[in-house]
């Protein structure tokens, strides 16, 4: 996963209006402060575990929501049974009388809160300011740091790449590394701790200890944070018929990113016939721009859809006739941590034949978050819908089974040099078999139809 957080775009909802609906209705029984603040804390589960995709709503990202929500809120309060006001009363009050240590209202509403929405499922959570300063930063494709992506392996914290053009990079940071110590404080394998190590201001200076990779050595180097333009695509040409294509994971620049890719494929092999899509270790991210990479890749036909509560939370996103990779076979690499925004474009490539799935089952997480702005420049992220492949899969729980499985021992995830991993080497010579298959005609070609309706 990335060094950032890259996550979700914004929309406003009536949950907005609940949420500071209930914060006022308690301020008002507990005579509170109407200024609620509280440090807060870092959720791990953002960084270090699947991220969720959200829909968007036309400018939806800069706006924060409090003077939207407001007016409505006021209506709303009287929609909380007097009991449950009271019920909700009496516990701050007792706690904040006769529990041992002095505990303030603001942090006690704000944990309230916190556990309230985060029993709802595993991926609902309330975010305070930084978390959700970190999620609108996220998408916009940039962010301040040292730009390497990293993963927990064991007990160790490991760098999977560099990214282009960063401080890491520069510095000689290599895949494989193994991160030790952060400015001195040693590092376990806390993905999400170390991330936040890692980041600061523009300017600021962090100190890495690494030991390489197949060496005993430890190596220190001091690197300067700067604005690291983040791409989350990567790619290379294999050979003078196939390529290579890793999206590591989804944000508003992965289309553009995507594209430019392609481009560049065709340019360096003219003779393409096959391309992998590499979207292991992949944990979503923005839903729009899974849909778009999708979209490149299918003439028509439905991608995505989704039921909910609301009308918003109910959608159906089809192609457009036109795509990127016309004649050239595709096969997509996915594993366990292939998660959200990776198996809606997995599933959907699947499903119209467009693309042989390799590896393992995906993780299976089949819902769609929103991040709902409220007051005081805090948020929201709610599980508003569950999304269905176009075949009408519901996969949460679930996964995605891969059209050929490989064992984990094939999954070495060398995305440094993705000409040495036995995934890839495994769909190099599947793409080869297809091509063999096309020509003789036994296999159909590129261009896709829709083949079922997908159930609601």
């Amino acid at each position: 996963m990335n060094e950032r957080a890259t996550f979700w775009s914004t929309k406003l909802g009536w949950v907005a209006a609940v949420g500071v609906g209930l914060a006022l209705g308690l301020a008002t029984a507990l005579l509170l402060p109407e200024s609620w603040r509280s440090p807060g804390g870092w959720l791990g589960g953002l960084v270090g575990g699947v991220r969720a995709d959200a829909r968007m709503s036309p400018g939806s990202p800069s706006t924060t929501g409090a003077d939207a929500a407001a007016p409505t809120a006021s209506l709303l309060v009287e929609d909380l049974p007097p009991d449950e006001a009271r019920r909700l009363s009496e516990i701050i009050g007792r706690v904040r009388r006769e529990y041992v240590e002095d505990v303030s209202a603001d942090r006690l509403l704000d944990e309230a809160a916190r556990g309230m929405v985060a029993s709802l499922d595993e991926h609902s959570a309330y975010l305070d300011r930084r978390e959700y300063e970190d999620i609108r930063r996220g998408t916009a494709g940039s962010y301040p740091g040292i730009g390497i992506e990293v993963i927990a392996e064991g007990e160790a914290i490991k760098v999977l790449r560099p990214l282009d053009d960063s401080p890491a990079s520069r510095a000689g940071i290599l895949a494989g590394d193994e991160i030790l110590r952060i400015d001195d404080a040693p590092v376990r394998a806390d993905v999400a701790a170390a991330i936040e190590q890692m980041r600061g201001p523009v300017g600021s200076l962090v100190r890495l200890t690494l030991r390489r990779e197949g060496s005993a050595e430890l190596v220190d180097v001091a690197l300067e944070r700067t604005k690291v333009e983040v791409h989350s695509v990567s790619g290379m040409s294999l050979d003078r018929h196939h390529g290579y294509l890793r999206i590591a994971n989804f944000s508003d620049t992965t289309p553009a990113d995507f594209e430019g890719h392609v481009q560049e494929l065709r340019k360096v092999s003219p003779e393409l016939r096959g391309v992998i899509i590499d979207l292991r270790n992949n944990p979503g991210g923005v839903l729009e721009a899974a849909v778009a990479v999708a979209d490149a890749l299918l003439d028509s036909g439905n991608i995505v859809s989704g039921t909910g509560r609301t009308a918003d939370a109910r959608f159906r996103l089809d192609a457009r006739p036109g795509q990127l990779l016309e004649g050239v076979q595709i096969v997509v690499l996915v594993n366990e941590s292939s998660a959200s925004a990776a198996e809606i474009l997995a599933g959907a490539l699947k499903d119209h034949s467009r693309a042989r799935l390799i590896g393992r089952r995906t993780f299976g997480k089949g819902s769609v978050q929103s991040v709902i702005p409220l007051g005081d420049g805090r948020a929201l992220k709610l599980t508003t819908s569950r999304y269905a492949t176009p075949a009408g899969t519901l996969i949460n729980e679930r996964g995605i089974e891969p059209d050929i499985e490989l064992e984990a021992s094939a999954d070495r995830l060398d995305f440094g040099q993705p000409q040495l991993d036995a995934a890839v080497k495994a769909a190099q010579r599947e793409l080869r078999q297809m091509w063999e298959t096309r020509r003789r005609g036994d296999l159909p070609d590129t261009r896709t139809a829709e083949t079922r309706r997908p159930r609601a």
